[in-house]
């Protein structure tokens, strides 16, 4: 029987160990995001740090849309934001999207030391668990980080702890319960205030709710630019 060593990482202030697969989450809201755009038909998603990067793309590349988020926010001149309702909304068929957000995207250039690179968010857990773990029974030996950009909250915690589960075959963690931590999480709490208009409560459906089909999101990190392609699976 094959070693799988799993290591749960929170947070982006820190080097990532190398690993065979680093799985890296972002549930608000960044890969909940990213998957609602390939469920809307988008090509690929280029990963930057920066504006200034995303703008330097598009000049080159002026029919790619870019998206994202400062401090929870649309960024001036981006054409969406960081919204999977927005999202689930636009019409983004055959695009190609640059994304540059706070926590998921940043985890995730930092995260590339890994034969496999995959991101999710609640939405495509289950599917993400179950590919990473097929792959690891191809290996003798096998480390995954699995990486919640967001440190210190529950929300990605929560789901780094489910697809832990999963890997694992343990079957001891319920949806739901994973579904009601990201709910009373922290990062969450803003959707719910009345006050905080900016910020969408029909987005909270997207992140707390698990969205069949059939791909999950890896990372091509052959170009000079980073991007996510979906990898079909059965």
């Amino acid at each position: 029987m094959n070693a799988i060593d799993i290591r749960i990482i929170q947070g982006t202030e820190q080097e990532y160990p190398p690993a065979d697969i680093n799985i890296v989450i972002d549930v608000i809201r960044a890969f909940t995001v990213s998957h609602v755009a390939f469920l809307r038909g988008v090509r690929e998603v280029f990963l930057v740090n920066t504006v200034e990067e995303a703008y330097a793309i598009r000049k080159i590349n002026p029919g790619y849309l870019l998206a994202g988020e400062i401090a929870g926010l649309p960024i001036d001149k981006f054409d969406l934001d960081n919204s999977p309702h927005t999202f689930s909304l636009a019409d983004i068929a055959n695009k190609t999207l640059v994304q540059k957000t706070s926590n998921g995207v940043k985890a995730t250039l930092m995260a590339l030391n890994a034969d496999t690179i995959l991101v999710t968010g609640l939405s495509n857990a289950r599917k993400t668990a179950a590919y990473a773990r097929e792959l690891s029974a191809n290996k003798q030996a096998c480390i995954i980080n699995i990486i919640a950009s967001h440190a210190g909250d529950d929300d990605d915690l929560a789901c780094a702890e489910y697809i832990q589960d999963i890997l694992l075959g343990l079957n001891k963690i319920r949806a739901d319960d994973i579904k009601t931590r990201i709910r009373v999480s922290r990062p969450a709490q803003k959707f719910y205030d009345p006050d905080k208009v900016e910020f969408d409560i029909k987005d909270m459906d997207f992140c707390t709710r698990e969205i069949e089909c059939d791909f999950v999101m890896e990372v091509d990190k052959s170009l000079s630019v980073p991007r996510i392609i979906q990898k079909r699976i059965d």
